[in-house]
């Protein structure tokens, strides 16, 4: 099974924004991506689970099996609901180090940062950063894959 690399699907986000001429658009897309995001289970929306930082509620809850990391979010605002699904396509089922590696270059590449308001510029940062901690702390407790598997 050949699975998508980080960079695939950021070049895959990078054309399905390229269709859109403004930015009411690509808000409109990003609404629309914020439906394909996966229900969180209720019981994990926690205050351990909410994203400091971030103006709206965020709950960002990440789980490691197999040496991959699979992250799930909900957020109370729609648009940064859309934002996060974004990051969860790009960073879920990864192993850490992909995740840590990984330059999150398709939100400059679609303008995404530069039409974002300051409080949802830093909520953005501040998602990226919880999810990079995630894959810090499941590297450091379980390892790298490759020393799983000697």
């Amino acid at each position: 099974m050949d699975r998508k690399t980080i960079q695939d699907v950021q070049e895959e986000i990078i054309s399905e924004f390229e269709i859109y001429d403004d930015w009411m658009d690509k808000y409109n897309y990003i609404i629309e991506l914020s439906r394909d995001l996966p229900v969180i289970d209720p019981k994990l929306k926690v205050n351990g689970n909410l994203i400091s930082g971030c103006q709206s509620k965020v709950w960002l809850d990440a789980d490691y099996a197999n040496g991959i990391v699979t992250y799930t979010a909900d957020s109370d605002a729609i648009i940064t609901k859309g934002i996060v699904s974004l990051l969860i396509r790009v960073l879920s089922n990864r192993t850490p180090e992909e995740i840590l590696d990984t330059d999150l270059y398709f939100i400059d590449r679609i303008g995404l940062r530069q039409n974002l308001s300051p409080t949802r510029s830093n909520g953005l940062l501040s998602m990226i950063k919880q999810m990079k901690l995630y894959a810090l702390a499941f590297k450091t407790k379980y390892g790298s894959k490759r020393e799983q598997n000697e």
